[in-house]
């Protein structure tokens, strides 16, 4: 069975309530839910900059769009009552470590208090519904070690990004235990399970300060790829293995939610990882042409050195395993750059089509 007939049975014409629906992420997911036949409500803050990859596939034609901020309480809950979802999946977050320096207050308010929020919803929720809360790999307490980590592995964050995201896990975990216990399932009927996925890479990211968008701007504009830490090992990923691995887990929550209520990582394979650098090189040669300069920092934020995932959970349990290797993840990232302006919503479905063509 391909991937798409397995996840149609799962999502067409079940409605979905999608926060953070004009992200980079979101975005690839909206589409993907839409070519599924999936009902969507989206809830999220308006797309930073004109050209966001929302903007550009024309985001409202694949959803009912709410622009609004998961710090409000009562909004949300009222959105997501009325609307009567049969899944849930929370993306709206502050995702940026630079940014949650410069912005602490905002960072935890939207990662702790805003997942919270969600939960809450979940609570006023009088339906069976199965949720899949997105977090990050950055969530353990990173020793900078070459073992990978496990999903029982300590949480933690040095920085307040990911200090955020793993408080946010740690409440996920309460609110399981205190409002969704699984031997009371029969009464509340909620599934919930998070997910931590490494570093994700994908035509139409313009994030600031992600290095993918960074290395095309300066493609673009035939400029030196500054690279600030060459030599930070990343599990590079695919946008779309992870979101069908969300995907994938969000129907096994649907036939068997007690079983399912657990924490996932998504990632390539232990030995498929690359340093910045190696990144940098493959999309220069992607590109076809460009260099990369190496200027020394000084006063540098701290940012992990070294971070793997161990993903046999998510392969033995989900089936789910990475399609794309990194090199190929790179390649079709940059050829987006390359290729989808005539029409990017066309361009993206088509890669999400021939991604979802392939057997699961």
């Amino acid at each position: 069975m391909v991937k798409t007939d397995l996840l149609k049975k799962a999502y067409q014409g079940k409605k979905v309530f999608l926060t953070g629906h004009t992200g980079f992420k979101g975005s690839w997911l909206l589409l993907m839910l839409h070519q599924l036949g999936a009902i969507v409500k989206g809830y999220s803050l308006a797309p930073v900059h004109q050209n966001d990859l929302y903007h550009q596939i024309n985001g409202d034609n694949f959803c009912d769009s709410q622009i609004d901020d998961i710090r409000n309480q009562e909004t949300l809950i009222k959105s997501m009552v009325d609307f009567q979802p049969d899944f849930v999946i929370h993306m709206a977050a502050q995702a940026l470590v630079i940014d949650s320096y410069k912005a602490p207050v905002e960072t935890y308010q939207t990662n702790v208090m805003g997942t919270i929020h969600v939960l809450e919803g979940l609570r006023k929720l009088n339906k069976p519904c199965n949720s899949i809360i997105i977090t990050t790999d950055k969530v353990y307490w990173n020793f900078e070690r070459d073992t990978p980590y496990k999903e029982t592995d300590q949480l933690g964050g040095y920085d307040p990004y990911s200090n955020s995201k793993a408080a946010a896990d740690i409440t996920i975990n309460s609110y399981q235990k205190s409002f969704f216990n699984l031997d009371n399932f029969e009464e509340h009927q909620q599934g919930i399970s998070t997910v931590r996925s490494g570093n994700v890479i994908g035509g139409g990211d313009m994030a600031e300060n992600r290095i993918i968008p960074d290395c095309v701007k300066s493609l673009e504009n035939n400029q030196p790829i500054s690279v600030r830490n060459p030599n930070a090992v990343r599990p590079w990923q695919h946008v779309l293995d992870p979101l069908y691995g969300y995907l994938l887990l969000g129907a096994k929550l649907q036939e068997e939610p007690k079983k399912y209520s657990e924490a996932f990582n998504f990632g390539p394979e232990t030995e498929d990882v690359n340093t910045v650098k190696e990144l940098v090189e493959i999309a220069i040669k992607s590109w076809g042409h460009g260099e990369a300069s190496f200027p020394k920092i000084t006063n540098k934020l701290h940012e992990a050195g070294l971070l793997k995932l161990d993903i046999e959970k998510a392969k033995t349990q989900l089936g789910w395993k990475p399609q794309y290797q990194a090199e190929t993840a790179i390649q079709k990232t940059i050829e987006w750059y390359k290729n989808a302006k005539p029409n990017p919503a066309e361009y993206t479905l088509n890669q999400i089509e021939e991604f979802l063509a392939t057997p699961a």
